[in-house]
Order: structure tokens, then sequence, then C-alpha cells
């Protein structure tokens, strides 16, 4: 049983803190503003929507100090270790002179009540930082996250363009300034062994390592296991349910590692979808667009592939398109590894083929033959920042008109991420035409009984599933080429 050991330590703005008596379930937002007084950071939704707590968080990564935006009211303290938490009070000179990015949002009326004004002001800084030259759309991506009720976007898009044009010597930016310090002070704090901290009945473990995530596990088999906590932060701001033990582990950096080999992609657990997009839209091209369209900004900074999969939601965005894909997933504990297919590891809704003391490792996604199809479609209320009311993921091989093989796949159809099994039976061995597709869509009332929510209706589910089959028809042609062109889907 591991023992009460250090202090969550991190450093906020231009100090170091180091906290021992915190409960698990304490946010980055109340610490600011309860604690520290730090009240530009605002709370708005709670529950990673609205953007009015946008703070920076930067991390080493390989070594290399890397800055996202993230939402204070869903991020815990208890992941903090080791990183550097950047708020808008940080940014103006020492004389009180704004930042760039704050003078543009002046200049260019990008205020009216105000509420919304410091998260807007810390992710266009994130850009700032990371982008010389941001394009509108690089600009748009960067505010998805980000809700204005009053002054409209139009003025902060025009201070994102002009901030972008104004950089002052390096010595003005707080975080340009102190790099190299930041680097090495975080490496000081990166934790060599186990965290454990307990105050009453309250237990928060942060590992070092995978080793220490499956000892902890172990002697922890209930825990709540939380990386980017952008569903779990939910439970408590939302649900306030008890999530103790809590193990932390978006620090774990063996976790967070993608490798490219000749058969695939290996992703590790602990990769957001941020750090994933590059790779992931270049070897699946229909993957890219549905990425951008997974919360905003702030939530794909946090956000983790792994966690979409070990929550099991039947809404998640991932598991459709990774099971068409002929993922699979490694599970990892005490006792040793096994690897499984993705589709097999839904078992029913709440329950996942997860042993005590297990978890999710890695994800490893082949690459398609070449000539496959392969698309994903989302549909939601909101075409950004929307939880999906269902999404479909297909992925056929057509040989000479005749359709070979097909795999078909739906979030939001069932009480699990499921396959179409009647639908691809009645693609298989047909040609592929809109005759086919149309015979074949009478073959979902086999393979779903949608339930009506406040998303959607049943029937409407049924209607779109049934319509997103026709649309990949038409997008794909039977030519792979052309679901270059069309695989953003969506609504």
């Amino acid at each position: 049983m591991p023992q009460p050991t250090g202090s969550i330590s991190f450093i906020l703005n231009d100090r170091e803190v180091a906290l021992s008596d915190i409960a698990p379930t304490t946010t980055l937002l109340d610490y600011l503003r309860l604690e520290r007084r730090l009240t530009g950071t605002k709370e708005g939704c709670a529950e990673g929507d609205c953007g009015a707590c946008t703070v920076l968080v930067g991390r080493l990564v390989s070594d290399r100090l890397v800055y996202e935006s993230v939402n204070a009211c869903i991020r815990f303290l208890g992941s903090l270790q080791a990183t550097h938490v950047v708020t808008v009070e940080h940014l103006a000179g020492p004389d009180g002179t704004l930042h760039p990015v704050q003078q543009a949002m002046v200049d260019f009326h990008g205020s009216q009540c105000g509420f919304c004004t410091p998260g807007f002001v810390m992710s266009l800084y994130g850009l700032w930082l990371g982008n010389d030259s941001p394009s509108r759309a690089d600009i748009e991506k960067a505010l998805q996250g980000n809700l204005c009720r009053c002054t409209g976007y139009e003025p902060i898009v025009r201070a994102a363009e002009a901030a972008a044009e104004a950089r002052p010597s390096d010595i003005f930016d707080p975080i340009t300034r102190e790099r190299e310090t930041i680097t090495i002070r975080l490496k000081a704090l990166a934790p060599t062994e186990t965290i454990t901290l307990r105050q009453g009945e309250y237990c928060l473990i942060v590992p070092a390592d995978g080793s220490g995530l499956a000892e902890a596990l172990a002697d922890h088999p209930g825990a709540t296991v939380v990386a980017g906590s952008t569903d779990v932060g939910l439970w408590v701001t939302k649900q306030m349910r008890a999530i103790n033990p809590v193990i932390f582990i978006n620090g774990i950096t063996e976790l967070q590692q993608i490798e490219e080999t000749a058969d695939g992609l290996i992703i590790g657990a602990g990769v957001s979808y941020t750090m994933a997009y590059a790779a992931l839209a270049k070897t699946f091209l229909g993957l890219g667009p549905l990425i951008n369209r997974i919360g905003g900004e702030q939530v794909r900074n946090m956000g983790t592939i792994g966690g979409n999969i070990a929550n099991g939601s039947p809404i998640g965005d991932s598991p459709p398109p990774l099971i068409v894909l002929g993922a699979t997933v490694t599970l990892r504990s005490t006792a040793g590894r096994r690897t499984l297919p993705l589709e097999s590891f839904f078992i029913a809704y709440g329950k996942q083929d997860r042993q005590p003391g297990e978890f999710v490792e890695s994800i490893f996604v082949p690459r398609l033959p070449a000539g496959d199809l392969f698309a994903a479609y989302k549909i939601s209320k909101r075409r950004d920042e929307d939880i999906s009311a269902l999404l479909g993921a297909f992925r056929l091989s057509v040989d000479g008109g005749i359709v070979r093989s097909a795999r078909i796949a739906f979030g939001g159809m069932a009480a699990t991420p499921k396959r179409a099994s009647n639908v691809e039976a009645a693609l298989i061995g047909k040609p592929w035409t809109e005759e086919t597709v149309r015979a074949a869509q009478a073959a979902f009332e086999s393979d779903y009984q949608p339930l009506t929510d406040w998303r959607a209706t049943s029937d409407y589910r049924m209607l779109a599933a049934k319509n997103l089959l026709m649309r990949f028809f038409l997008e794909s042609g039977g030519e792979p080429a052309q679901l270059v062109r069309f695989a953003a889907g969506g609504r």
C-alpha cells in the first residue's frame, strides 16, 4: 500500500507551488479564484464549453516546453504535477503595458460585457505563441472553445490577425522571456516515484510511470483513472459524483508516445487529440476533419484517445472510426498485457472488457489497404464543440465494381459503439450501386434500435444513419480519390 509522500508541485505564473493537502476533486478554477484570488479566470459553464475559464498549461513533451489552452473549470489540481500554469494576470509587462494580444482586443473592440474576454485572450495568446502567421481558419479553430454572447466574433478575429503582426522584442513576452528557465524548473519537478496524498477519506495518486500505475491499480482496483478529465470533470462539477480514490496519469510520458510503423500507428493511451492529430490526419484522411470537431481546442488539448475508449461511452467520437479501421487495444496490469480487438472491448452500456487492475495502455490502428474507401461522419446540433447525436464510420473494399468487404460502425445508435453487421452483409458481394445501397438501408433496423433523448429522436437517428450510408456512396463514387475531398463529414 503506497504511503503519503511528496506534494503536487507546479509553477503558477512566476511562482512555484507545492500542495500536499488537496482533495482529488479540487479544480484549478476554484484554486485560482478562491485560494489565489486570480479572478481574471471566470466560471461560466463549469463543463468545459464556454471557455471563460481558459488558461495555458505548459508541459515538457520530449524535453520541449509546449503550452496549450485548457479549461480550468474541469482541470483538477492533481493533474498539474511538473507543469506551468499561466493566467491572464501574467501577460502584461511589469509596468502594466498590455500584451499585444490584449492591446489588439482593445484596439479592435473585441470586448463588450468583458466576462468572456480573459478566456478569449488566453486562447488567442496560445495561438500567438505557436503560430506567427495564423490563417483565418487557424484563428477560428483556436476559438472553437470560446463563446461570446454580446460582441460577436468578427472584432475578435480581427484582433487576432492584428496581434499576429505585433511582435515586440522577445523580452516583452513572459513565456518567451522565461522559457529556458521554466524548462529547467519543470525538469526538476518531474516525479521519479509515485506521489500519494491523503486528506481524510480522500486519496490522490500520481504515478511516475506505467509500472507505478499498474501497482497503484493493483492496490486500488476501483480507483478512478483520470487522464484529460474532459468527462470526469463533469462527473464532479455537474453530477457531484464521488470519484475517490483518484489516479492521475496525464504526466506518464510512456503513455504519450505515437509510433509509426509499416503496419500502422501505435498510439499511447495518454495521447491527446491534439497530439494525435498530425499522425492520424496524414495516415487516415477522413480523421483530420473529424478530430477538429471533437470539442473545442481546450478539450482536444486535454482529452485523450485512450480515455475516450476506456470511458466506454456509446457516443464517444473515436471508437466507431477506429473499429472500422480494425484497431486493437492493449490492456496492462501487474499480471502483464493482453490485446484484443477494439470492437470486443465494449460489452454493454457502462461495461468494458477490463479486468480489475487493468488499464488501457495503447491502441494499434492498422493502415488502410490501398484502394479501400473510408469516411467518418459526425451529426450534432452544433457543428463545433458539441457531443454527437450519432457518428457513422464506413470502410469498404470495392474490386471490379463489387463490394468485397465492408466494415460499418456507429456511435449513438446502441448501448455501445457497434458494428452494423446486417448492413455489411447486405453489401458484401453486391455491386457498389445506388440500388444495392437502398436495399442495404433496410438492414439498419435489424442492427440498431436507437433511443430517443434530448439530442435526437429514435426515428431521426435511424433515418440519419441510413442517409449517411447513401452519402458515403454518393461521395465515394467507388473511387477512393474522391473521399479525400469529401471526408470532412458532419452537419
